[in-house]
C-alpha cells in the first residue's frame, strides 16, 4: 500500500508555510515533502515536522536564483563553486529534518551542449559523493517542456542514462508520473522499464497537474503496480489543487493514515 507524501510548496497553501506540517498531519499525510527549505532555519523546520509527528521525504538543493528564472545551476559553467556551495547549503538541514533523499536541479541549458554536459556530470558526481557521506540519495528528475521549458534534464531515457553511467548507488531517478505522462505517455510500460533504477515517486493529474482523478493517468493501477513492483519508498502529491487542498482529498481517502 503506498505512502504519501503531501508536497508543501503546492498544496496547503492555505497555511503559512510552518502551519502547514501540522495541517497535513491533520489530514492524514505521514510525510511531506517541498521544494526548498532555505527561507526558515533548519531548527524551525524541524519543530515543525516533529510537531506534525511527519517524516521529510524529499527537499531540493537550492536552483540558483528561483525568483529571477533560475531552475538550477548543476549544468551552467561558472557556476561551479556555487553549485559545491549550494550542497553545504541543503545539508545544514538534514540533521533537523533527518532526510535521506536530495534532488538536484540541472538548470535552463540546451541538453546536447557538451559544455553543459561536461558540467552536470562533474556536478553529479560532487554531490553524490558529498551526500553518501551522509547516507543520503541525490535524485534527478526529468522535467517537461511545456511546464519548464529549456530544462537540461527533460527525458526520462537520458535521466536513467545519467544516473547508469555516474556508477553511484546513492544516484537514483525520480519518477515523477505527472512529467512522464506529458513526455512519454505509457507511464506503467516507462515505470517497470525504469524501475530499477527509480529512488523516488511523485504524482499529478496530466490535465492542469491538479490532484489526480479518472482522467489520468490511472492512479489506482499504477499504485497496484509500484505494490507488485516492491516500490517501499514514499509517494509525493506534487500537485496544485483544483478548489481547495482539503476540498481535493477525496481521492486520497483510501489510503489516509488514521488518526
Amino acid at each position: 500500500m503506498p505512502r504519501f507524501a503531501a508536497n508543501l510548496s503546492m498544496m496547503f497553501t492555505e497555511w503559512e508555510f510552518l502551519d502547514r506540517f501540522r495541517a497535513a498531519n491533520e489530514a492524514g499525510f505521514e510525510a511531506v515533502e517541498f521544494l526548498f527549505p532555505y527561507e526558515h532555519t533548519p531548527e524551525q523546520v524541524g519543530l515543525a515536522l516533529a510537531g506534525g509527528n511527519l517524516t521529510q521525504a524529499l527537499y531540493n538543493l537550492p536552483p540558483g536564483d528561483f525568483v529571477k528564472g533560475e531552475r538550477g545551476i548543476a549544468s551552467l559553467a561558472g557556476r561551479e563553486d556555487e553549485f559545491r556551495a549550494s550542497v553545504d547549503t541543503a545539508l545544514a538541514y538534514v540533521h533537523e529534518t533527518g532526510v535521506k533523499r536530495l534532488h538536484m536541479m540541472a538548470g535552463l541549458v540546451d541538453p546536447n551542449d557538451p559544455v553543459a554536459q561536461r558540467t552536470y556530470r562533474a556536478s553529479l558526481a560532487y554531490a553524490a559523493d558529498k551526500l553518501g557521506e551522509h547516507g543520503i540519495d541525490l535524485l534527478l528528475e526529468p522535467i517537461n517542456g511545456k511546464d519548464m521549458p529549456g530544462y537540461f534534464l527533460n527525458d526520462f531515457d537520458q535521466a536513467a542514462a545519467y544516473v547508469r553511467e555516474s556508477g553511484r548507488p546513492n544516484v537514483r531517478l525520480q519518477f515523477d508520473m505527472y512529467h512522464c505522462e506529458l513526455i512519454h505517455g505509457d507511464v506503467p510500460a516507462k515505470l517497470k522499464a525504469l524501475y530499477p533504477l527509480v529512488g523516488h515517486v511523485q504524482i499529478a493529474r496530466a490535465n492542469g497537474r491538479h490532484e489526480p482523478d479518472t482522467s489520468g493517468p490511472d492512479y489506482p493501477v499504477l499504485f497496484n503496480e509500484l505494490d507488485g513492483l516492491g516500490y517501499d519508498g514514499f509517494v509525493g502529491c506534487e500537485y496544485r489543487p483544483e478548489a481547495g487542498t482539503l476540498e481535493g482529498l477525496g481521492w486520497f481517502a483510501p489510503w489516509r493514515k488514521p488518526l
